[in-house]
């Protein structure tokens, strides 16, 4: 067990309902080796519920729009992301018409340029990956466990996958554009009528190419039933359109201080796809010593402004462009891949059982009580649900490959992604990647743990 201390409750609750106690979980917290990669990131997110069809993220030039000030003039070109995010709803109930969700490239330049599609994923909340209740920790080998659309589109990402419905490769001829999505958020059907949509997928362009994702209430043929957008459709909106709204409530500018936090919602180019890590001792080292038994320390993961965990490491990724009333970081940084590894080494003169877990702690800047905080009964919010692959040796030498479906509430410590049997002077790599997951809330921590020698 680790070494746990009781603090009296953090909030007065209605006499019915028991206050929640805090536990603080003596350890230290590292900033995390490594930075994030140069790729950029088309990140779109707000607004979040959409209402007003329009631009929901444009990297096209202003000249010749409509509006100029809905279009960021940001070209992409070889390795890029794009991850888009949102929420259709009956507005006023009776309206039940689908919107729909289109992404287009534009390619600016004189000659055919081809675009490789290397994993793309798109899912619905209903019905492809309704909300559920799921275990703190599942096995999911197969990936079919899952608990929202952000969810599985990034278990499917992380295993390499590309849905059927995408191609491998798409040609845009010189001067043209083309659909990369056009599917529909439909609500007629549900209660209540609200479905939201997940897409991310990781590309690689020969040439400069501009992208869009734009939305639209779907087109009604004379018999009354639904079509698609066509492109010129799309394009016109492109051209002429503002943005989409309602607008997401605007963010707190990062250097105020004193006001309650808004972070806001992302719509930009963010700054990175991947942070690789190599936790060791020193810069220099070249393992990780496990920690003395009954002690523990952390990594931070997905830390951010106001929740560095004592740190001082920010790791949103920076905006590249980005509208005036949106995020100034990629806060949270959805779809972003963690690439961990852990050479851990036993230097003890006794075997040693050794875990590694991801955790969920109270989010704060600086440690005020030495460790970690987290809640005896976790709260109801779910703060982290996703897969989580870790690759490792076993006790027979074999290396093993194990996926693990996490779902973590906030102030909840979980439970070890993988236990490691280590005789004294061993040493044992323990790799764990994901993807940060859309609908989590950042920050978590990576945690490795010696269990207490037995008396």
């Amino acid at each position: 067990m680790l070494p746990l201390l009781l603090i009296f409750p953090i909030a007065q609750l209605t006499p019915t309902t028991p206050p929640p106690e805090e536990v603080v979980q003596f350890q230290e917290v590292r900033p995390l080796p490594g930075q994030l990669d140069r790729v950029p990131t088309f990140n779109s997110n707000s607004p979040e519920l959409v209402l007003k069809e329009g631009i929901l993220l444009s990297t096209f030039p202003p000249d010749g729009k409509k509006v100029p000030t809905a279009h960021l003039n940001f070209p992409f070109r070889g390795r890029f992301d794009i991850f888009a995010h949102h929420v259709a709803k009956a507005e006023p109930p009776e309206n039940l018409r689908s919107l729909y969700l289109g992404i287009i490239l534009h390619n600016p330049n004189s000659e055919t340029v081809r675009l490789n599609i290397w994993q793309a994923a798109s899912y619905l909340s209903q019905p492809d990956a309704p909300f559920i209740q799921l275990p703190s920790l599942s096995q999911n080998l197969l990936g079919t466990i899952f608990a929202g659309p952000g969810d599985r589109v990034m278990s499917d990402v992380l295993r390499g996958r590309r849905q059927e419905s995408f191609p491998a490769q798409i040609d845009i001829p010189a001067g043209q554009s083309r659909m990369l999505l056009n599917l529909p958020i439909p609500v007629q059907g549900l209660t209540p009528p609200l479905n939201g949509r997940s897409t991310f997928m990781r590309l690689q362009s020969n040439g400069t190419v501009y992208a869009a994702s734009l939305a639209m209430f779907a087109q009604v043929n004379p018999d009354g039933s639904e079509r698609s957008p066509t492109l010129e459709e799309w394009q016109n909106l492109l051209n002429n359109s503002d943005v989409a709204g309602p607008r997401d409530k605007a963010p707190t500018p990062l250097e105020e201080t004193g006001k309650p936090r808004i972070y806001g919602r992302v719509a930009g180019v963010a700054s990175g796809s991947r942070w690789r890590a190599l936790l060791v001792d020193s810069p220099k080292a070249r393992y990780l010593t496990i920690p003395q038994p009954g002690q523990v320390f952390s990594y931070a993961l997905s830390s951010l402004h106001g929740g560095t965990l004592g740190t001082g490491q920010i790791q949103s990724a920076p905006m590249l462009v980005r509208y005036p009333d949106t995020a100034y970081r990629a806060h949270g940084n959805y779809g972003i891949q963690y690439n961990l590894k852990l050479p851990l080494y036993n230097n003890t003169q006794n075997p040693q059982t050794v875990s590694v877990s991801i955790q969920t702690p109270l989010k704060e800047d600086q440690l005020v009580k030495a460790g970690l905080r987290f809640f005896s009964t976790p709260a109801r919010q779910v703060f982290f649900r996703g897969t989580v692959r870790v690759r490792y040796k076993d006790d027979q030498g074999q290396p093993k490959t194990e996926f693990v479906h996490l779902v973590q509430k906030r102030g909840q410590p979980g439970e070890p992604l993988v236990l490691l049997n280590m005789k004294a002077g061993d040493r044992s790599l323990v790799e764990v990647d994901f993807l940060y997951p859309p609908d989590a809330t950042p920050p978590q921590v990576l945690t490795v743990s010696t269990q207490t020698e037995p008396r």
